[in-house]
């Protein structure tokens, strides 16, 4: 902000010092021409014979001859205020007031108006860059530090600037989205910690009784049948308790942990296809991966728009990063009242009785290797697509990866 202040001061500065060049410098580059001199000459020469004839010259037809006067014999006579010349004419002595137009007044005054109005125009542009453009986005300079800080709780200030308005409202929802999930993992760890305290003292019990009948099976305590009977059916009940709280928690880790929200909405599949396009073109040409789209027929989508592009965006991702880099294609079929969208890549090594693992959380491929990833992006995928009454499948052929998401067709 100080920055751009400091250029406006600088643009006043320069400014200042045009206007003084203007006025100082263009009279010296603009002289009187001498033009107007020799006409002066020869109007005056003419009034001069006008009134040697005896006749009374008009001095509304001259253009530089203003005034004719006779000498009146006083020294006031001879002393001009401005331009004149003198003439003896049948013996009395004539004085002639003339004018001389300066034609660098006019161009002195055409180019001080002229640098006026740039001059207005710049400091105009400037000054509105400052208050719609500088100026807001000053305001936001401190909101991505803030949020790296976790500094979630205090909104933004509604801006309606035509070049921020959108942005500013972006940048709060994702304020509110990072608020929310921080609260939401809060409470996920704080029921996750009060259910892993609870499992661990309901499993207390069936321990000690555990450690009780072996102790005593150690020592030889219990030596009748019937009594040996019960302690190894005890025995079994309670590894069964035991077994029970491992399900718990089993069950508790197989939970929809993202808490992933999808609204209801409609989109043109050209959007979803032309917004895959626009968001990958770049990437993809930087590392020379080809891109081929099939030919398809415009429809409606039924899903979530910003949901559906972030399914096809993981599905790019993992054909991006575990392809063969020589080419991805997205073909289109229909199926009854959906549309099916299918990424396309080479270089698979997945075995047939894998692919019903990959969409499963925290799974990750024998392909995968050292390549970095937690094993929820196509987990997220299938969730995803089954909260907007769709479904995504993935299949193998010719060493080619195929994975298709359905959309049901509004």
């Amino acid at each position: 902000m100080k920055s751009f202040n400091r250029l406006i001061i600088i643009a006043l500065l320069l400014t200042a010092a045009l206007f003084a060049g203007v006025n100082l410098l263009l009279p010296r580059f603009l002289p009187d021409s001498g033009m107007n001199e020799k006409n002066c000459l020869v109007e005056a020469e003419r009034v001069s014979r006008t009134i040697s004839e005896g006749g009374e010259p008009d001095l509304s037809a001259c253009s530089f001859i203003t005034n004719v006067t006779p000498c009146d014999g006083t020294e006031e006579f001879y002393e001009t205020k401005g331009n004149a010349c003198f003439r003896e004419i049948n013996g009395t002595v004539y004085r002639l007031d003339y004018q001389l137009p300066s034609a660098s007044s006019t161009v002195r005054i055409a180019a001080n108006i002229a640098v006026a109005a740039a001059s207005a125009v710049m400091l105009g542009v400037l000054i509105y860059m400052r208050q719609k453009l500088v100026l807001p986005f000053d305001r936001l300079s401190d909101m991505p530090y803030e949020l790296s800080r976790g500094n979630l709780t205090v909104p933004l200030k509604e801006n309606k600037s035509r070049f921020f308005g959108k942005f500013v409202w972006g940048t709060d929802m994702l304020r509110e989205s990072l608020e929310k999930r921080r609260a939401r993992e809060l409470e996920f760890q704080k029921d996750k910690q009060t259910m892993l305290l609870s499992i661990s003292h309901d499993i207390k019990t069936p321990l000690s009784a555990i450690k009780l009948y072996s102790k005593a099976l150690s020592k030889g305590i219990y030596t009748d049948e019937a009594k040996l009977a019960e302690v190894y059916e005890g025995i079994g009940q309670r590894a069964d308790e035991i077994e029970q709280y491992v399900s718990r928690l089993t069950s508790s880790a197989s939970d929809d942990f993202l808490s992933l929200e999808v609204k209801e909405g409609e989109m043109y599949l050209s959007e979803l296809v032309d917004g895959l396009k626009q968001y990958y073109s770049d990437k993809l040409s930087e590392l020379h991966i080809p891109l081929e789209i099939g030919d398809y027929d415009e429809c409606m989508l039924s899903c979530d728009p910003d949901r559906a592009a972030e399914v096809l965006q993981n599905v790019m991702e993992n054909a991006i990063k575990y392809g063969d880099g020589k080419g991805i294609s997205l073909s289109f079929s229909e199926e009854e009242d959906c549309r099916l969208i299918t990424v396309s890549n080479g270089g698979c090594t997945l075995r047939e009785e894998e692919l019903i693992h990959i969409f499963d959380s925290f799974r990750r491929g024998p392909n995968a290797g050292n390549k970095p990833g937690s094993g929820l992006g196509l987990y997220i995928c299938r969730q995803l697509m089954s909260k907007m009454g769709g479904d995504i499948f993935a299949r193998t052929e010719n060493g080619n990866m195929h994975v298709t998401a359905v959309f049901r067709k509004a």
